[in-house]
């Protein structure tokens, strides 16, 4: 079993800055890629960022420059830093992982329950 669970969503002004944090948890051997997802209202699902086992990390274009990801292993944890929100930023923003988990060594896809972000104008 393994849980993913978002936090530091909010409403926020044009202009503001967000964090969010992604914790996982449960029987896991390694936790591979994780990933920020963000659905907006009437459109479908995007990927905003992710970052690998080796840290290397990608962003969408309209996150380029404005958002930061990064984890920290030992708490099996990821963060997004939202900098210069902007309205059409609104959305539910998720966390993805993949896992390899304890026993047996099978590959899983996790998807948290994911966290608002409003940004008003």
């Amino acid at each position: 079993q393994v849980q993913v669970v978002e936090s530091g969503g909010g409403l926020m002004q044009t202009g503001g800055s967000l964090r969010l944090s992604c914790a996982v948890s449960g029987d896991i051997f390694r936790v591979n890629t994780m990933a920020w997802f963000r659905q907006a209202p009437g459109k479908r699902r995007e990927l905003v960022a992710l970052i690998d086992y080796n840290h290397t990390t990608n962003y969408s274009d309209s996150a380029k420059g404005r958002f930061s990801i990064w984890r920290v292993d030992a708490e099996r944890s990821m963060y997004l830093q939202l900098n210069r929100l902007k309205p059409e930023g609104t959305a539910v923003y998720s966390c993805n992982v993949c896992v390899i988990l304890l026993l047996p060594h099978n590959d899983v896809e996790v998807w948290g329950q994911g966290t608002l972000v409003a940004v008003s104008s």
